[in-house]
């Protein structure tokens, strides 16, 4: 099989099980490594010895390209296959009822690859739109985007769209809700695009009046559109356990659904946000809901699997869920808004 696919398909499938992220990162830049060699190339190096001295080819990215040379699906790809089976078992038919994504990361901010990636990634498993929703200014240890790098941004992903058939990338932005509950970006700048995730990700800590009030300054903001994990809260993972942020529920979700926000369903294992029983008060208090990945890898945009199950168990019908609807849909109620 193809050298490049395979090194690629091999970081996708590590990403979706979380794997450390230096791992994943040898099989990609091994994919950079060899990508603009002929494959007449590729194989002399590999028959004469110069492979394995390539910076960036290692032991086992260079027993993958040999084996894909040979004709073979490299042993470590097909055990990674044989051991990806479905992330969640319940909540396949909404699943399937699934479009899109309104949330991920990619290298601009604090994701691991460029927009291109997550975009052929999104195609390659069948999404007919994903948004780009990189991190703004203020949060600096994840490269938030000034004014100045998120509309170059955008210039790229219309430049991608370009290329696309059946698929739309659609330009977004996770922006922080502030300590006064105004958004960390300029009106301008999120009066052009297609998506706004509004979240709080400092002093998760807050009393629950200071915090009910800064999230309701977030929810009623002109541009939002999207309340991104709610709670704040770390389940697992790596960075250990969090608990998750004391604010008023009712008044939080009463205020999304009279302004119409969506309640993201952060689909993250290490997440799981907002939990059940927040789930079932954001339901009958008439919200709206977008169950999105987070995905801060090509790999990690198979977590909707995760999400899906869990609405399924709340009682979320699919007609509350903005990612079910089509584009044109979606895009008509966001820019409702602007």
């Amino acid at each position: 099989m193809d050298a490049v696919a395979a090194l690629g398909e091999i970081a996708f499938w590590l990403e979706r099980e979380l794997a450390p992220s230096f791992k994943v990162q040898a099989f990609r830049r091994a994919a950079a490594t060899i990508g603009g060699l002929s494959g007449e190339e590729l194989a002399a190096r590999a028959a004469d010895g110069r492979l394995g001295r390539m910076k960036g080819i290692g032991g086992r990215t260079s027993e993958v390209i040999r084996q894909s040379i040979a004709g073979q699906v490299p042993d470590y790809l097909a055990a990674l296959r044989e051991r990806g089976a479905p992330l969640a078992e319940g909540g396949a038919e909404l699943r399937a009822a699934l479009r899109g994504d309104l949330h991920s990361h990619s290298e601009r901010s604090d994701g691991t690859t460029p927009i291109e990636a997550m975009a052929d990634a999104a195609r390659t498993l069948g999404r007919e739109y994903l948004a780009l929703t990189d991190h703004s200014p203020s949060l600096t240890i994840a490269n938030g985007l000034t004014a100045e790098r998120l509309a170059e941004a955008l210039d790229d992903i219309a430049r991608l769209n370009e290329g696309y058939d059946g698929f739309r990338l659609l330009s977004g932005i996770e922006v922080d809700i502030l300590e006064d509950g105004t958004l960390d970006q300029t009106p301008e700048m999120l009066g052009r695009l297609d998506v706004v995730v509004a979240s709080v990700h400092s002093k998760l800590r807050a009393d629950r009046a200071t915090m009910t009030k800064r999230m309701l300054g977030g929810i009623e903001a002109r541009h939002t559109n999207v309340l991104g994990h709610c709670t704040g809260r770390l389940v697992s993972g790596s960075r250990g356990t969090r608990p998750q942020s004391e604010f008023d529920a009712e008044r939080v979700f009463a205020a999304c659904a009279a302004n119409a926000v969506a309640v993201e369903i952060n689909s993250r294992p290490e997440r799981q946000d907002p939990p059940d029983d927040l789930i079932r008060l954001a339901l009958a208090a008439g919200c709206l809901f977008s169950i999105d990945t987070d995905a801060h890898a090509p790999g990690q945009l198979d977590f909707l699997a995760y999400g899906a199950e869990r609405a399924d168990r709340c009682g979320v019908p699919a007609d509350r869920i903005i990612t079910t609807w089509p584009v044109e849909r979606l895009l008509e109620w966001t820019r409702a808004k602007r």
